[in-house]
């Protein structure tokens, strides 16, 4: 029988896990969450987790960690509402074993569990196929430094005063974020950024 924890924010979705993982032969839900103080007053010692990236309190992957940490013979299967490549890189280079859609049909997802219980890797195909195609960065470490503050609605001014810049070489920076992911303004190359993985 695999023991699993269920930690997912949103109470609908949360007991539709659940009800299907249970009506599954050798599976068994022995706890379920909604936020990473809830996960991390849990005492159950399940054999795989299935975390929401976007678990309330901590986030999946700091959740992740933090359940490695206290019980490291528990494999993860991260799932997202919204997959983008840089998801999938991030959640296995945290460790995860399994990174899914929230679309996928629940006995895709059993079949998942089943593979992390035996210690080999589920990923969702496309997710797979997408992650391996997504381009390297091509920021520099600096270009990174600028986009990061920009994604937070700073100016070239503010920018520049932050990083110890001429407002020229900032905008320079941003011509250049712009010319190397192909956005067509600071706000796109930001959603770029951030579906590759790269912020």
């Amino acid at each position: 029988m695999i023991r699993i924890l269920v930690a997912e924010h949103l109470p609908l979705v949360r007991r539709g896990l659940v009800a299907s993982l249970d009506a599954e032969a050798g599976l068994r839900v022995v706890a379920e969450v909604g936020t990473g103080a809830e996960l991390a007053r849990t005492a159950c010692e399940p054999d795989v987790a299935v975390i929401d990236l976007d678990l309330p309190e901590a986030g999946g992957l700091a959740a992740m960690a933090w359940l490695h940490e206290r019980d490291p013979g528990c494999r993860v299967l991260i799932l997202s509402a919204q997959p983008s490549p840089g998801q999938v890189r991030a959640a296995f280079a945290a460790r995860a074993l399994g990174f899914m859609s929230l679309d996928v049909a629940p006995e895709q997802l059993a079949a998942g569990l089943r593979q992390i219980a035996s210690g080999r890797r589920a990923v969702d195909s496309e997710l797979a196929v997408a992650a391996l195609e997504a381009a390297a960065n091509p920021l520099t470490r600096r270009e990174l430094d600028v986009l990061r503050i920009a994604a937070g609605g700073a100016r070239s001014t503010e920018i520049a005063d932050q990083l110890f810049l001429s407002v020229g070489t900032v905008r320079n920076h941003l011509s250049r974020i712009m010319c190397k992911t192909g956005a067509r303004n600071r706000i796109d190359a930001v959603r770029i950024a951030n579906d590759s993985g790269w912020l």
